[in-house]
This record gives structure tokens, C-alpha cells and sequence, in this order.
């Protein structure tokens, strides 16, 4: 197993919005980030700076870069582009975090 954490930017007054989306995660989405090995994830938001804050657990991390060509994300990316920073091909600006500790 192992733990991946990231930030993403989410646009100001778009919190209720980011939650009720997520609220309502698309059933073949959910599928896929299954499939993918994902057993764990979590999104955390800082109110005073927007950031959210990625936290999975997965058996191989390495799966996580077929998740782009797959055609359920690219829409769940398009449907999200409104209301957080996104790259050009409506992936969200995702900016990997380093672990520094760990308490198993």
C-alpha cells in the first residue's frame, strides 16, 4: 500500500458547490478509482487559503497515471473546471506533497 497526498486550488464561494458535487461523485467515477486500487481517499479543505489537501491510499501508485486517458474522468474534470484551477486539458492544477512523517 501506499499513502499519495496533493493539494488543488479551489475558486473563492465555490465550497458549498465543490462539496455538493462530490456529494453526488459520479457512481462510474467512484468505479473506476475502485478498479484503480484506490482503497482510501480523502479532500480537505483549508477555508482561509482555498487549498484542498488529496489524501489516498493505494496498492500501486503508479496506476494513478492511467486515470487521465480515461474517458468518465476527463468528464468529471469538465464538470469541475468551473470552479477550481485547472491545466488546459481541465485536469485540476494538482501539486504533489512530500511526506516528512508518518505515525502508523
Amino acid at each position: 500500500m501506499q499513502r499519495v497526498a496533493f493539494k488543488m486550488k479551489l475558486f473563492k464561494g465555490c465550497e458549498a458547490e465543490y462539496k455538493k458535487r462530490h456529494n453526488i461523485l459520479l457512481p462510474e467515477l467512484q468505479a473506476l478509482l475502485k478498479q484503480t486500487g484506490i482503497k482510501e481517499y480523502s479532500i480537505f479543505l483549508d477555508e482561509q487559503t482555498n487549498d484542498l489537501f488529496g489524501y489516498l491510499i493505494i496498492d500501486n501508485a503508479t496506476k494513478l497515471d492511467e486515470l487521465p486517458q480515461q474517458p468518465v474522468m476527463q468528464k468529471w474534470w469538465a464538470y469541475m473546471k468551473d470552479i477550481m484551477e485547472t491545466n488546459d486539458d481541465n485536469s485540476p492544477v494538482n501539486i504533489p506533497l512530500k511526506e516528512v512523517f508518518y505515525l502508523p
